[in-house]
């Protein structure tokens, strides 16, 4: 299991990923002229989309390969006592790809 303070640092992670980077990405200065303010704006929303679209891509897919993983090593048990529960192992092994799906929708929705 993890400790308290791994996990701490995880969440606080998490929040800075999800939440704090697309807003910086979409804040603009304000007092200066607005033609340099759109051109910082769009410099650093290009920048930080593509961040957010690979973070949106990439923590996907770990956490459906932690989910797969659980799911899997179950699983194996499972039909070594009870070969007749193969169609339940088989959707529960792929429910975890949607997440993979939704984080690539996610990441061409951010880019798009």
């Amino acid at each position: 299991m993890m400790d308290k303070r791994l996990a701490k640092v995880l969440s606080f992670g998490a929040f800075l990923a999800f939440l704090v980077i697309p807003a910086i990405a979409f804040a603009a200065e304000t007092g200066a002229p607005v033609s340099d303010v759109v051109a910082v704006a769009n410099a650093g929303t290009a920048s930080m989309s593509a961040l957010a679209a690979g973070l949106a891509m990439g923590l996907s897919a770990l956490g459906a390969a932690y989910a797969q993983a659980k799911i899997g090593s179950a699983a194996a048990g499972t039909l070594a006592e009870r070969p007749e529960v193969a169609i339940w192992v088989i959707t529960l092994q792929a429910l975890p790809e949607v997440i993979v799906l939704l984080g690539f929708v996610s990441a061409i929705m951010i880019k798009g």
